[in-house]
């Protein structure tokens, strides 16, 4: 079986590419630094702060890796290692499993993200980057199946596809999650990260970021069961196994989802 590999980042301002941006030297806190590039970003789009793309510095990415007969969950986060660590580690996991990857808007917003500051900081990804020209032996086959075309299969932005590529009929994963039984987004949202992120709470960054890639992962089953991959037997059997695998992780997070999913 394909290891299936789920992903989710979340981010905060790029506060020292905002200061080179924009020639802000010392005299400025890093809030008022982040805040400045709200205001802009307000005033440039008529009310949204959101930052570009390339302006996102990741703090975490949380993954779930489906494979052999184990479910896990880890994140690779600050302050355990750098930005450029914590992504180069992420298309390491590429290179070592080629998997399904899985996401939730992942194409709209994660990999964009990720494509920008791995160049930042010279991270290599060979594998994720085969577009059949590589030097692997089976390299051929991404001419036809990469991770970088949208109507390819690689990655599955779970989002785009079930929408049928229409950005109209896209739903929020809380929703969805919620919808469909499970226990969607416990903590905070993203607006909440960088807040969170001035008050140096990381693990909650981080424990917010690992259900969301559980969530994204319990909503992929449920459309693997409506596409005939899963029989209604096995799915029952994969939500099963990862109840158990969180229950064995043991966190405070995992006993709030867990109960959050019998509340449903």
């Amino acid at each position: 079986m394909t290891p299936v590999l789920v992903f989710d980042i979340e981010t905060i301002p790029d506060i020292a590419g905002l200061r080179r941006l924009h020639n802000v030297g010392t005299e400025a806190s890093d809030h008022e630094v982040g805040e400045m590039a709200f205001l802009m970003r307000r005033q440039q789009t008529g009310g949204s702060d959101f930052l570009p793309h390339y302006l996102q510095r990741v703090a975490t990415i949380s993954c779930t890796l489906r494979e052999g007969d184990r479910f896990r969950v880890f994140s690779l986060s600050e302050p355990d290692a750098t930005e450029g660590q914590i992504i180069q580690r992420f298309f390491d996991g590429i290179e070592k499993y080629t998997p399904q990857l899985v996401s939730w808007n992942g194409g709209g917003f994660d990999l964009p993200v990720l494509h920008y500051r791995a160049m930042l900081h010279g991270v290599a990804a060979p594998r994720y980057w085969d577009w059949g020209d590589g030097d692997y032996n089976d390299s051929r086959d991404f001419k036809y199946n990469n991770y970088l075309n949208r109507y390819h299969s690689r990655h599955l932005d779970l989002m785009d596809v079930i929408a049928m590529f229409t950005g109209r009929a896209n739903a929020p994963l809380d929703d969805l999650a919620k919808l469909y039984g499970f226990p969607g987004k416990l903590g905070m949202d993203g607006s909440a990260v960088w807040p969170a992120y001035e008050r140096g709470e990381i693990a909650a960054i981080r424990d917010y970021c690992e259900t969301d890639a559980v969530n994204t992962y319990l909503v992929y089953l449920r459309f693997q069961k409506m596409r005939g991959s899963l029989t209604a037997t096995q799915y029952d059997q994969e939500i099963a196994l990862v109840r158990s695998s969180l229950e064995e992780i043991g966190a405070d997070h995992w006993f709030e989802f867990l109960e959050a999913w019998d509340a449903k």
